[in-house]
């Protein structure tokens, strides 16, 4: 008896499969429902894997989001047996049945069936070491989910137009044909894929609050389950089916009021009248223009090109407005990257070259971003201080007027924003070299009189030390100190404040006065050191000398200071003391015989 029914089972889904289009695909749901759809969900899966085809895998995508709302265990076998049969082919360079898996998952995902991250990873591999058949199968897989992936993941979206941007650009292996698919996309992208639905209104049938996402990833494990597709004995088979039972009228019944609430509504329907903020709406319009533009350019010179000929408002009053709109979309659009790319940089510089008003749109743009600095996250705080280093590196905005309200000091400062300025002289240090920049901040007379608040090297006071100190060792600590030479010069010959000046110049009288004393009173004693000099004279050739030498003592020996200062009674001393011992000493003298 089971399998009998086993039979009708397989048959009925078999032909329900087959016979399904865009005009009787409720019908065909509802068919499929009469059956026990959770013991035959792998006749489910392997009926419409093998009925699939580029006519109708949109409308298997839609039956199984519907089937998957009510029996998740469905969706989830489909995908997994399509990741695997995805790596089988591609493994075996088997481009029809790699695209028809991968085209297959994208429909899934559109019906969110299977959550993007799959469709995200399965481009990645496709585009690591690209071939032209690799390349074929991501631009149709991006036709397909391309507007999708826009909305829901347009981070990890960019990175993939990213990548093919640097193949377009970098690799000669691929074909022309090739190459023109990606500049099709491109187009395609750039019009936010209009001729492309998500999902087409008539195979959407699904409530939001109704569908189930799985998340299923490249690379995990995943197993077939092969084994639901051949018949097995139940031993609990009238058990589930009477629970089968309970749930089919659970799933018919919630259809039918689904279908009379619809009814309802429509003739309930009320026209209703929007309010909307035109001018906010038309700044939304055009920034999301703007960034679309942006990102769809292939070289900046196209980007630039396009930005130019946008039109935010008619009016030429509010032109400046527009420019002002538009310079600061390209610097979100360069901090919302995952790393600094120059194509930013570049659009950034070819717009200042145009003429001085961009290049003051810009300055006054590098200073609010520096105010604001602390609110961005790291990733975007780097990036939009390339971006400006870029800028300055490249002379097309003014330094002078950008940095001169900045002043390096722990109190003037926030740690973003000294970030933001490493992250500026690393750019511009990558692009100048040392030398270069020295020559441009340091050793320009006219730039460094702007910037004394980063280099103070002009006028510099007692009251700047704490000011060269702090800025020689900001860059000492980002790896600059080359840049700190002439700083580190002034340091050391700063004049000290006031009252150290003050406390040398009494010390400085102090010692004068004492020197002015010494040299009195040395004129004064000259008379002794003469009377002593006859003195140390008369003793070798007489005795009768006593009472001068008694005299030129008494004569000597007032002032003790004086008296410990004079050479002359110690040199007397000396003589008369090696005079004797010559005299005590001597002996004849006898060569040495060797």
């Amino acid at each position: 008896f089971q399998r009998e029914q086993w039979k009708i089972l397989k048959s009925t889904i078999h032909s329900q499969i087959f016979r399904a289009d865009r005009n009787n695909i409720k019908e065909v749901i509802k068919e499929l429902f009469q059956v026990n759809l959770i013991r035959g969900q792998g006749i489910v899966v392997r009926e419409v894997m093998k009925a699939v085809d580029d006519r109708y895998v949109a409308v298997y995508s839609s039956i199984i989001a519907v089937l998957n709302s009510k029996i998740p265990e469905i969706g989830e076998l489909l995908v997994q047996r399509l990741v695997l049969q995805f790596r089988k082919y591609y493994r075996a360079n088997n481009k029809q049945y790699s695209l028809g898996s991968a085209l297959f998952i994208c429909y899934l995902i559109n019906q969110q069936v299977v959550s993007e991250i799959l469709i995200l990873q399965i481009v990645q591999l496709l585009l690591e070491s690209p071939t032209d058949d690799d390349i074929d199968i991501a631009i149709n897989c991006l036709m397909v989910v391309g507007k999708y992936l826009s909305i829901n993941s347009a981070v990890a979206n960019n990175m993939i137009y990213s990548r093919l941007r640097d193949i377009l650009h970098d690799n000669r292996n691929i074909n022309e044909k090739s190459r023109e698919a990606i500049q099709d996309l491109f187009q395609i992208r750039k019009t936010n894929f209009k001729q492309y639905q998500i999902v087409e209104k008539k195979l959407d049938l699904v409530e939001n609050e109704d569908k189930e996402t799985h998340i299923i990833e490249l690379g995990e494990e995943i197993h077939s389950r092969n084994e639901l597709n051949i018949f097995t004995v139940d031993e609990e088979y009238d058990d589930n089916e009477k629970e089968y039972d309970e749930i089919r009228k659970e799933i018919l019944d919630d259809k039918k009021e689904e279908e009379e609430s619809k009814e309802e509504e429509k003739e309930s329907e009320v026209v209703k009248l929007d309010i909307e903020d035109m001018t906010q709406s038309e700044l939304l319009q055009y920034q999301k223009t703007v960034y679309l533009t942006v990102m769809s350019s292939l070289s900046s010179d196209e980007a630039v090109h396009k930005l130019l000929k946008l039109s935010f408002s008619k009016s030429n009053s509010d032109k400046l407005n527009t420019n002002e709109i538009l310079a600061d979309m390209i610097v979100k659009c360069c901090s919302q990257e995952k790393t600094y790319s120059k194509f930013f940089g570049v659009i950034g510089e070819k717009l200042c070259s145009r003429n001085k008003t961009w290049q003051s749109i810009f300055v006054q743009l590098f200073k609010k971003y520096y105010e604001t600095i602390n609110s961005f996250e790291t990733n975007a705080l780097r990036n939009i201080g390339k971006f400006f280093g870029h800028l300055f590196a490249s002379d097309k905005l003014a330094i002078d007027q950008a940095w001169n309200d900045i002043k390096l000091t722990e109190e003037s400062t926030n740690a973003a924003s000294r970030i933001m300025l490493k992250f500026i002289f690393q750019e511009m240090i990558e692009e100048l070299g040392t030398n270069e920049l020295k020559e441009r901040l340091i050793n320009d007379d006219y730039i460094r009189d702007k910037i004394t608040g980063i280099f103070p090297v002009v006028d510099v006071t007692w009251k700047d030390a704490e000011h060269l100190r702090f800025s020689i060792n900001y860059f000492t600590a980002i790896g600059l100190g080359v840049l700190t030479e002439d700083m580190r010069d002034i340091l050391k010959d700063l004049p000290p404040p006031p009252a150290v000046e003050e406390e040398r110049g009494r010390s400085k009288s102090r010692a004068m006065r004492s020197r002015s004393e010494s040299r009195s009173y040395s004129r004064s004693g000259s008379y002794s050191r003469s009377y002593s000099r006859s003195y140390s004279r008369s003793r070798s050739n007489s005795r009768n000398s006593r009472s001068s030498r008694s005299r030129s003592y008494s004569r000597s020996r007032p002032d003790a200071r004086n008296h410990s200062r004079s050479r002359t009674p110690s040199k007397n001393r000396y003589q008369t003391k090696r005079a004797n011992s010559r005299e005590s000493s001597h002996v004849p003298y006898k060569r040495n015989k060797y």
